[in-house]
């Protein structure tokens, strides 16, 4: 994480997101320095936009709290009705189950073998 932190200080301070930059942010912070972390971040962020990056993921928390606590509630609810319906509908399954194995008389693996 603090990788993603000294980029984002740099991209903060206008200066230039590079292996030199991110490594003596790193360092200044005390960082035990991994230099293909810093590579592997460096080239990952190459054709990011980060301004745009962190303006996009700012406004998907908010567009999920503005749609209202009620609604992911709710889908709450159904979600827990649908687990219960499907819980019944094994459990259903199971007893029939139960009472083909008796039928069955024994036979068991022998019909899946011939």
């Amino acid at each position: 994480m603090e990788y993603v932190y000294a980029a984002l200080i740099l991209n903060e301070t206008g200066e230039e997101i590079n292996e030199e930059n991110v490594t003596g942010v790193l360092e200044a912070a005390g960082v035990d320095v991994e230099e293909s972390r810093v590579k592997a971040l460096v080239a990952a962020l190459e054709d990011v936009d980060i301004e745009e990056a962190v303006e996009t993921a700012a406004a998907a928390p908010a567009a999920g709290a503005a749609s209202g606590g009620s609604a992911d509630a709710a889908d709450d609810d159904e979600d827990d009705e649908a687990d219960d319906e499907a819980d019944e509908a094994d459990e259903a399954d199971d007893e029939d189950d139960d009472e083909d194995d008796d039928e069955d008389g024994g036979e068991g693996l022998g019909e899946l073998f011939g």
